[in-house]
């Protein structure tokens, strides 16, 4: 029972971090200087808030149970 709940959390997670926002491609203009945006901090609102937090709440729950059928 526990396996099957962490397997759907583990495609669940990976389909959720497939969907956010890829902030890493602007740190190569690090390099050449060309976003002075870069490190202003800037709220998430809307569905990108709610999808971090998803991800969140799912990698929680990824990290129980998998503690749990360890300790078994």
């Amino acid at each position: 029972m526990l396996e099957t709940i962490l397997l759907v959390v583990s495609v669940l997670i990976i389909a959720i971090v497939l969907l956010q926002s890829n902030k890493a491609s602007d740190a190569g203009q690090i390099i050449t200087g060309g976003n002075e945006t870069l490190f202003q901090n800037m709220k998430e609102r809307g569905v990108e808030l709610f999808v971090s937090r998803l991800t969140l709440a799912l990698g929680l729950v990824f990290f129980v149970i998998s503690l749990v059928l360890f300790l078994m």
